[in-house]
């Protein structure tokens, strides 16, 4: 009977610590991995950074569009800008031209 009594005090509050432990231990890891955890937050700010740099590349190439179309639209055409886009249009080159051939490999 003693040893019974014994063994229910000492037993109970270990099981009680072992799955409060659990328990635990559980939501620690979920706070850590889970879908909404630390590391995903990390990953999700990966992600936002690599778009803010995209994004600062799309309205640089926009802003060079724009001007681009605005030196065409505009009301005295600039003749540089023409005469670069036919010849690239036309894959054709002045016979002053210098032309210098690269790798298509680089």
């Amino acid at each position: 009977m003693v040893v019974r009594r014994r063994i229910r005090a000492v037993l109970i509050p270990l099981v009680l610590y072992a799955v409060s432990g659990s328990a635990a231990a559980y939501f620690v890891w979920h706070a850590s991995n889970g879908p909404r955890g630390l590391k995903a937050k990390a990953e999700y700010l990966q992600q936002a950074a690599d778009l803010r740099v995209e994004l600062d590349q799309l309205k640089a190439d926009r802003e060079l569009w724009r001007h681009r179309v605005e030196l065409l639209q505009s009301a005295a055409v600039d003749r540089d800008l023409l005469e670069e886009s036919a010849r690239e249009l036309l894959n054709r080159v002045d016979k002053r031209d210098v032309v210098i051939f690269l790798d298509q490999k680089r």
